[in-house]
């Protein structure tokens, strides 16, 4: 099939997986206590009498990346059980349409509808942020594009999990690889300066296989205001695009090869 029409079929499937998405209660559920916390920062920022506008952006901006995280891995473990299971995968692979292409579709559109959900956070952020007085500058900025390369990773994962195993295993793994992922730095350090060469050894290999997570997290100098580099959000933007891509062809590798009888 000619790269074109490739694109075609892949794009067809996205649109399709974000109407279905937005029909999903639990995304509606999980958005509106993401605002909800959102807002409540800014109720939480009074009781304290110095640095209240940090401690509104630290509540909006973690409730950006848990809320954008939960959404993902809740929504991503199913993305192709929920097709294998009501049967409409076989109906759709009928079509002059690979396996490949029917996973890439999936997973954009799924990334596309947590950029929107993401995009409506932010914009709550931001507003709670104007009429509070919170200073935003261009690390809030950077912020965001790290988090969105962020949850479509974490998209990519849920997507690999859910290409070959159930739902309740998929999120299992893919929270699993999230929390060692942001972890990997400090388990690192542990092992570097352990006396045991085989933790030492399994420390920087998980460093090293596992996604570096916390590469992605800019809030700090987001709340901060603190200057940055160009280095400081494009490498790890290209960090994460790369490891995403090798996500995606090792997903599409497994789910060619999958018995879906």
């Amino acid at each position: 099939m000619s790269a074109p029409r490739s694109l075609v079929c892949i794009w067809t499937i996205a649109t399709n997986t974000v109407r279905e998405s937005v029909r999903s209660k639990l995304l509606y559920g999980l958005l509106f206590f993401a605002v909800l916390m959102i807002g409540a920062g800014a109720v939480i920022a009074t009781l304290s009498y110095v640095e209240g506008s940090r401690i509104l952006q630290d509540i909006g901006m973690a409730s950006v990346r848990l809320f954008g995280v939960a959404i993902a891995i809740l929504v991503g473990i199913s993305l192709i059980h929920r097709e294998v299971d009501r049967r409409t995968v076989y109906t759709i692979l009928s079509k002059p349409l690979s396996r490949g292409e029917f996973l890439l579709g999936k997973f954009l559109g799924l990334t596309l509808t947590i950029w929107l959900q993401m995009a409506i956070m932010g914009v709550a952020f931001v507003g709670v942020s104007l009429a509070t007085g919170a200073p935003l500058g261009a690390p809030h900025l950077a912020f965001f594009l790290l988090t969105g390369i962020e949850l479509a990773l974490v998209v990519g994962i849920a997507t690999f999990f859910s290409s070959f195993t159930t739902p309740v295993l998929a999120a299992f793994f893919t929270i699993g690889i999230w929390g060692v992922g942001h972890l990997s730095r400090q388990l690192r350090d542990l092992g570097a300066n352990a006396d045991s060469a085989p933790f030492h050894w399994v420390t920087w290999l998980l460093h090293r296989v596992l996604p570096d997570l916390e590469s992605f997290n800019l809030s700090s100098e987001a709340a901060h205001l603190l200057p940055l580099a160009a280095s400081d959000w494009l490498l790890p933007a290209l960090y994460g695009a790369g490891y995403l891509a090798l996500v995606l062809f090792a997903a599409v590798a497994v789910f060619e090869r999958r018995d879906l009888r």
